[in-house]
């Protein structure tokens, strides 16, 4: 059997542009985890690398844009921080992925290890030409 070091890794190309926030996560995070491959095991990182252009071109459905609300405990007294969906998407529209996705993993330290395959960028331009992304 095939041990985790011997798993060569792919690269896909994801254009987020016009496409709904929670069915691009986990189409993501099935990738990640790799399991669309027929050897899948949830104990080994068996997953590819996805690289997500167009992040401030993601869409949602409904009222998300307006009601879907951020939040963060720094952990000190009164140091709660919220921010709405349109704001994040402003500011920083690669964090918006990046949490969509690392909800959809297991709580535990292969998912830490596993969303650190995941590349997000804002716009058009990646910086991974060289690792040759298949497209999706």
């Amino acid at each position: 059997m095939k041990d985790n070091l011997s798993v060569k890794k792919k690269f896909y190309l994801i254009d987020a542009e016009g496409k709904i926030l929670g069915r691009l996560a986990t189409k993501i995070a099935d990738i990640l985890r790799g399991k669309n491959k027929p050897d899948f095991a949830p104990h080994l990182d068996k997953g590819d690398y996805v690289v997500v252009t167009n992040a401030a071109k993601v869409r949602v459905t409904g009222k998300k844009r307006e009601n879907k609300i951020y939040r963060r405990y720094s952990g000190y007294p009164s140091g709660l921080k919220e921010e709405n969906f349109a704001t994040l998407l402003a500011k920083k529209p690669e964090k918006i992925i990046i949490l969509a996705v690392r909800g959809m993993l297991p709580k535990n330290k292969l998912a830490r290890q596993i969303i650190k395959k995941l590349k997000v960028y804002p716009g058009k331009e990646h910086a991974h030409l060289a690792q040759k992304p298949e497209k999706l």
